[in-house]
């Protein structure tokens, strides 16, 4: 398998409202997190921020130069992995330990990273599936159900919606109708322990949550960004499934 140069691990595509999604062409689409930069007046979010094998800060130059809050939507290997190259980071409280604290099984890098069958091109450098690990990156912030993260000029509100993990969060601009929806929905193949009776328990209450939510854009944790009528088809493909 050939291997990437740092230069071009990361591509970018920018969308509508200031946004701008970052993205690892080398990492398959099922395992590749989408990242997404927010643009604000004060201050700059960037929502999750990929593997954390080649630096983020360094090859994406939208992310020089301004404060960035760094958000975790989850703390799965693939969301957090350069969190610690920005000194201002978030994630809600349930999952506050892992960020600080992350190890392979606890980031479920042990079980996706155990070979290079996630790549179309290797890491750059000297790499070894078996030794990657997450920084740790302890947040300053924590997001509970309700509260709001704001920009100077935009306001997100916080939805705490486990089931994908147990601190898994959707920020919504309500102004835009806009949801950046992390890992509990995206237009592809969810992830989940469909053995475990309590977390599709809560997979089911959360995406009855957003069954009714006004929503003009939807940015995923994973795949191409939707729609509201795509939104609920997803969501009602599951609940037609889990929703005993």
């Amino acid at each position: 398998m050939k291997i990437a140069t740092p230069e071009s691990w990361y591509a970018t595509r920018a969308m509508s409202d200031g946004i701008t999604w970052i993205y690892e062409p080398f990492i398959k689409e099922y395992y590749r997190c989408n990242i997404w930069h927010v643009r604000g007046r004060d201050r700059d979010l960037l929502i999750d921020s990929g593997m954390g094998v080649v630096s983020l800060r360094e090859q994406v130059a939208t992310l020089t130069g301004r404060p960035i809050l760094a958000v975790a939507s989850h703390t799965h290997f693939d969301h957090i992995g350069t969190h610690h190259e920005f000194a201002d980071r978030a994630v809600h409280p349930a999952e506050a330990d892992i960020l600080a604290h992350p190890t392979r099984g606890n980031t479920a890098a042990d079980y996706y990273v155990a070979d290079d069958s996630i790549f179309t091109a290797l890491p750059p450098g000297d790499w070894h599936a078996l030794k990657y690990e997450v920084k740790a990156a302890p947040a300053q912030t924590l997001l509970e159900e309700g509260s709001r993260v704001d920009t100077g000029d935009r306001s997100f509100e916080v939805f705490h919606l486990p089931g994908h993990s147990d601190g898994s969060i959707a920020l919504y601009e309500r102004a835009t109708e806009t949801l950046f929806a992390g890992d509990v929905i995206y237009d592809g193949e969810l992830a989940y322990d469909a053995d475990n009776a309590v977390e599709m328990q809560q997979y089911v209450a959360s995406m009855k949550r957003l069954l009714g939510l006004p929503v003009r854009t939807v940015h995923g944790g994973h795949y191409p960004s939707f729609g509201q009528d795509r939104m609920r088809v997803i969501i009602q493909d599951f609940l037609s499934e889990f929703d005993r």
